[in-house]
């Protein structure tokens, strides 16, 4: 008996062994091609982590390559930058395919094309116009590595130089374009495409479509979808780390992936207007804890709120004067309940606000400015509300004097010291200056008739 229980044991564990071989092996084996889903994004940090923990996952995984699915209008340069980096640097293949139909691959989105192993378009989809435009921080012009440059569609460098304002602005443009070029033609040299026709994409801004694309030699092949850009990647060599290897995906699946639950709430922070948004909600939130004090909640509400608008304000091209017009404005509209103005103080932090609103996002990319349907209705709530606030908050103290000063009349209290014309009285517990008409000796039973600012106006009930 007991050795038939050992023998059953045996068999268990044997079972139980191949059973985590197996398991094992199925996770080292992996069917599936990680596709990272960038549909309509702004290239900001926020898709630059996400396509640098993607190119990592898949390394770990050992897949057979990553598939980028584009679809950008540009970005920030820097984030692109920091992608291409990445992408050139990957131990396993980045194909980007710019898809689905009718998208494309704007500004930043050539630079990340240019830079993958594959490019691949969709049919209806173009690529192009990657004219960088640099903004100066005003606060500190003189560091190059404080200047923040943007893609931007269109050539904007049209017009004589006027001034050596505008002389030095020419200047930094040359440097940008010269960089952006040199750049450029080092990626294209090292992918094998061509550098003559992106070069024309960043000094003209040109776009082309899917099938001039292909001719020119930018993207390697045309996919109808997913099923057709992995036939076509079947048995194709790329070069991967100075090495050159063959393609295999033939049996493989792709495995869409998307922003985490984190990234996706960064990358909505990213939104200027957004931003703007949580930037005045946090003004209103404040003033309404100073107003109203012991609440709590509208506080912490608007603390969080101008946390969160400052962090996303620190990855956009944000202009400092801006900032200053605003906080003007909420200035003047404190000021408007305080002094008696007409309205004219009130109007003047109106047009503070709506100028600050206009150049606190300075960019050319119209995705990244602040957009009017968001400052009009904002700048009319928040002046009715701080102005709102702030009389309430004023109404609130002066009833409470008035209703002191009311409190006093008729209380009936004890002469401190001798009253003549002026003296001292004792009155619920507290001693005051008072005035009488007729004169009351100490320790003499008073009654308060009037108050006049500090000064109680007695008499005598002996």
């Amino acid at each position: 008996m007991f050795r038939n229980f050992f023998i059953d044991a045996c068999f268990v564990f044997l079972g139980l062994l191949a059973l985590s071989f197996a398991a094992h092996s199925a996770s080292g084996t992996v069917k599936n091609i990680p596709v990272l889903i960038l549909d309509d994004v702004i290239v900001n940090p926020i898709v630059s982590e996400f396509i640098e923990e993607g190119i990592r996952e898949a390394e770990e995984q050992k897949a057979p390559c990553l598939i980028l699915q584009l679809d950008t209008p540009g970005g920030l340069l820097s984030s692109t930058r920091t992608i291409v980096k990445n992408i050139m640097n990957a131990k396993i293949p980045v194909i980007v395919y710019v898809a689905p139909a009718g998208s494309r691959a704007g500004s930043a989105g050539v630079f990340i094309t240019y830079a993958s192993h594959v490019a691949v378009m969709a049919p209806s989809t173009n690529i192009g116009a990657a004219h960088p435009v640099q903004i100066a921080e005003p606060q500190r012009p003189s560091k190059e590595s404080d200047f923040r440059d943007f893609f931007k569609k269109g050539d904007e460098n049209g017009g004589k130089k006027g001034g050596n304002e505008k002389e030095d602005g020419d200047f930094l443009s040359e440097k940008v374009m010269n960089d952006t070029l040199a750049w450029i033609k080092g990626i294209a040299e090292e992918r094998g495409r061509n550098a003559s026709w992106a070069e024309k994409a960043i000094k003209k801004s040109v776009s082309v479509t899917a099938p001039e694309a292909l001719r020119l030699k930018v993207i390697d092949f045309i996919a109808e979808d997913d099923e057709d850009l992995l036939r076509q990647l079947e048995g194709r060599s790329v070069t991967v780390g100075g090495k050159e290897i063959p393609l295999h995906v033939k049996g493989f699946s792709v495995d869409d992936k998307t922003m985490s639950a984190r990234q996706g709430f960064l990358y909505v922070l990213m939104n200027p207007n957004i931003a703007y948004l949580l930037m005045s909600l946090g003004f209103i939130g404040l003033l309404f804890e100073l107003t109203h004090p012991g609440v709590w909640f509208p506080g912490v509400m608007g603390f969080i709120s101008l946390i969160l608008a400052f962090y996303s304000f620190q990855t956009l091209p944000t202009n400092y004067a801006g900032f200053a017009l605003i906080f003007l404005a909420m200035g003047l509209f404190v000021a408007e309940a305080l002094v008696t103005s007409f309205g004219f103080l009130a109007l003047g932090g109106m047009v503070c606000m709506v100028l600050g609103s206009i150049i606190l996002v300075d960019s050319p990319f119209e995705l990244m400015r602040i957009s009017w349907s968001v400052i009009i209705p904002v700048v009319l709530s928040t002046t009715s509300v701080f102005v709102f606030l702030t009389t309430l908050a004023l109404r609130a103290q002066r009833s409470k004097k008035e209703a002191g000063v009311i409190s006093m009349i008729g209380v009936e209290g004890m002469a401190d010291t001798e009253v003549n014309l002026e003296g001292k009285v004792i009155v619920m517990g507290e001693i005051w200056d008072a005035v009488a008409e007729q004169p009351i000796a100490k320790g003499a039973r008073i009654r308060v008739w009037a108050m006049e600012g500090l000064k109680l106006k007695v008499e005598s009930i002996d």
